[in-house]
């Protein structure tokens, strides 16, 4: 070889080997926030996502299946009594083994993580007891016959009692007690930023695509879309309205759409009395709440003109509501009218209930949470101002409206309800039934709606195991709320991703952003 040459080979393996290892990261520009590393803390969005990469479940949940994951199979003893035969040879990120003990460990901590506020306690309320029969033989015993068991259970996250056990939320967010059974292990998490993973060399399952992923938050819509034309990261997800033709004509972009499950709904407080949000048109707190007369209710529900926020706000990008779940979802009622836009008898229903002058209203909703949320809230807050309900609206940051929310403190919240097992009985137990922690029911009823009708619908789909008695319950429960407009839906987002050429997104269940969901094109 020639000494000239020699530099020219040189140059040529270091390019490759940056190619190769630019090949093998992935960056993900994503647009829920997290509130914690600790996976069993609050069950939103980001937060799952995020866990859904470095900690497993008992079963998977995918593409509307119940699937194998940590436990290989299942049958029931009884009724009451389910026995998982969990995978052999399975070992927590630090090299110890896991055993069935781990997740009665596991379901006993996510009962009660303090500071949740939307506790894992819900998807475990029908779980009596769970024992270690042996290393790799879990029983549960529920106190009821529970069909949806495998539903609810998978849920939740499993952490080690080796490290949980002397861990607390914040040695999960210092990167101590991360240690998963998952595809990716934590390297770095800086709140309100991103996380850093890395391939798992030690997981159980297909070894994951990327060597290093960099699990980027960026909650501002353009901001991600310039941050994906720009090189910065490789996909991005829950792209703006008004970006997505314009990322379509960009050759070096694709496009993934798919149907979502996700609702936005808007949340009327229940409390009964005055309430610092609601007042006479002087400004003088009105001594009893009319946001608890179905009236008024059906009133600002029928003000809203859903077509022109799907059409003029989120252009095309969503599907009208008139319920919380999509059509053709299990538990969705195709009986539930559309809700027609009428402000002349929207005005005539605030009339009947007593506000021929309407009056002032506080609408609180997150600026940093849900997409489009604050945009299609103004619009609302204009077609309620034109029936006489003045309406000011504050946007507020996730971390403070979440906690207030959750206490029921606001008039009015927004709530985006991910609808995460795909079917209706997941919103009765968290969103619609009366709220009661020790029960792990209502965690995101966050006006405290109460329906008898409503409680007896899920106690009797909750035991119903044939699957058509069952949706027929939980459309008859969809009914009850509609008619009682115990939540007012405004739209269903679609799923929408974006990312380089040659990379594929593939959804998981609802909207969750993890790196498993992205593969090269032609894997």
């Amino acid at each position: 070889m020639t000494p000239r040459l020699l530099p020219l080979l040189t140059a040529a393996l270091l390019a490759t080997a940056a190619l190769t290892a630019t090949a093998q990261n992935l960056s993900i520009g994503f647009a829920d926030p997290v509130s914690s590393a600790d996976p069993q803390l609050n069950n939103h969005a980001g937060d799952r996502s995020l866990a859904l990469q470095i900690w497993d479940s008992i079963i998977d949940r995918r593409d509307g299946q119940v699937l194998p994951s940590l436990a290989e199979s299942w049958k029931t003893l009884d009724d009451k009594t389910w026995e998982f035969k969990l995978r052999k040879n399975v070992k927590w990120q630090d090299g110890q083994p896991f055993t069935a003990d781990d997740i009665v460990f596991s379901f006993q901590r996510a009962r009660k993580v303090p500071g949740s506020v939307a506790s894992y306690a819900s998807s475990l309320r029908t779980v009596a007891s769970a024992e270690a029969k042996d290393d790799h033989t879990l029983v549960i015993k529920t106190t009821i016959p529970d069909p949806n068991l495998l539903l609810s259970i998978g849920a939740v996250y499993l952490v080690s009692r080796h490290v949980g056990e002397k861990a607390t939320t914040e040695d999960y967010n210092a990167g101590r007690a991360v240690v998963g059974t998952g595809p990716y292990k934590l390297v770095s998490y800086t709140p309100g930023d991103r996380s850093i993973l890395e391939r798992n060399p030690g997981y159980w399952g297909p070894k994951a695509d990327w060597a290093r992923v960099d699990y980027r938050y960026i909650n501002n819509a353009s901001a991600r879309t310039a941050a994906l034309l720009s090189g910065d990261v490789d996909v991005i997800d829950k792209v703006a309205p008004a970006d997505v033709e314009k990322l379509r004509k960009s050759p070096q972009i694709a496009i993934h759409a798919y149907p979502g499950l996700r609702a936005l709904l808007i949340q009327p407080s229940f409390r009964p009395g005055p309430n610092e949000f609601i007042t006479d048109n002087a400004g003088k707190p009105l001594a009893n709440n009319p946001l608890a007369d179905v009236r008024v209710r059906q009133a600002l529900s029928i003000a809203i003109n859903r077509k022109a926020i799907v059409d003029r706000i989120l252009q095309g990008t969503v599907t009208e509501a008139n319920q919380n779940m999509p059509k053709g979802s299990f538990g969705y009622n195709p009986t539930v009218k559309d809700i027609a836009y009428d402000a002349a008898r929207a005005k005539a229903l605030l009339a009947e209930a007593g506000y021929p002058e309407g009056f002032r209203l506080t609408v609180h909703v997150p600026g940093d949470r849900y997409p489009q949320a604050p945009e299609a809230l103004q619009a609302v807050a204009q077609f309620w101002t034109r029936i006489g309900v003045k309406v000011n609206l504050e946007v507020v940051p996730w971390s403070i409206y979440s906690s207030r929310a959750n206490k029921n403190e606001f008039a009015v919240s927004v709530l985006a309800w991910g609808n995460g097992t795909g079917e209706a009985g997941y919103g009765l137990v968290n969103v619609f039934a009366t709220a009661d922690a020790k029960k792990g029911l209502g965690n995101s009823n966050w006006g405290r709606y109460s329906n008898e009708g409503v409680d007896k619908a899920l106690e009797a789909a909750t035991v119903e195991f044939n699957s058509e008695r069952r949706e027929a319950i939980l459309r008859h429960s969809a009914q009850l709320i509609s008619d009682d407009v115990a939540v007012i839906p405004l739209f269903h987002y679609k799923n929408i991703w974006a990312s380089k050429k040659g990379l594929k997104v593939a959804p998981y269940i609802s909207d969750r952003m993890a790196a498993q969901m992205v593969t090269r094109e032609g894997k």
